[in-house]
């Protein structure tokens, strides 16, 4: 029998963006995401923990006029961001406030020992960010 892949943590993402250069200053801005090169027309950032990889439409010719994300189609419905509390959380939603980026309420998911706070990038799609439960 052969057995499962056994994968690890996730080594990036990639997200097809409508203008990288906006992409690369929302995700440095907002997330603190470093551009550490560019691939062709790609962006690659890192966060010290995952490569995101902003990119235009691999084939213009089949880009969708003024396409928004929407995670109602076949594909990615969110990336979420690992922070270290709920205390971080509520600073993120201050920065959030303060840099005018529209955001949901701070959820406590308690069956699965979390909290989460979404958000949208440029191109309106989902990001979150999860804080554990604290210690007991």
């Amino acid at each position: 029998m052969v057995e499962a892949i056994k994968s690890g943590v996730v080594h990036h993402v990639t997200i097809t963006v409508t203008d990288v250069e906006r992409s690369v200053a929302f995700y440095s801005e907002i997330l603190g995401f470093q551009k550490i090169a560019d691939f062709g027309p790609r962006a690659i950032m890192h966060n010290g923990h995952v490569l995101v990889a902003l990119t235009p439409p691999p084939d213009p010719s089949q880009a969708i006029a003024n396409d928004r994300f929407n995670e109602n189609r076949v594909g990615l419905d969110h990336v979420s961001f690992a922070v270290e509390s709920r205390e971080e959380l509520e600073r993120a939603a201050e920065f959030l406030d303060a840099q005018g980026v529209e955001r949901g309420e701070i959820t406590d998911l308690a069956p699965f020992g979390i909290y989460i706070m979404a958000f949208r990038d440029p191109d309106n799609v989902q990001l979150e960010l999860t804080a554990p439960h604290a210690a007991e």
